[in-house]
C-alpha cells in the first residue's frame, strides 16, 4: 500500500514515519526542523512508541526501564 502526503497527496515511501512529503515538510517547518522531526519520528517508530494504543499487530516493544 502506498502512502500519500497529507497536504499535496504526492506518493511517499511506505517506510516513511509520518505522512508528509519532503517538499511539503520543508515548506511547512523548514529543512532543519523537518529533518529533526523526521529523525525523531523514525526513532520512535523503531522502538515502538508510535504504536501505543494500537489495536492491530504491534512490533516488539523495547523493555521498560
Amino acid at each position: 500500500m502506498t502512502k500519500k502526503c497529507s497536504f499535496c497527496k504526492a506518493e511517499i515511501s511506505d517506510d516513511s514515519a509520518f505522512e508528509v512529503c519532503k517538499t511539503c515538510g520543508h515548506k511547512i517547518w523548514g529543512e532543519k526542523m523537518f529533518n529533526a522531526i523526521d529523525d525523531n519520528m523514525k526513532k520512535a517508530r523503531d522502538v515502538g512508541d508510535l504504536y501505543q494504543g494500537s489495536v492491530t499487530d504491534v512490533p516488539v516493544r523495547r523493555k521498560a526501564l
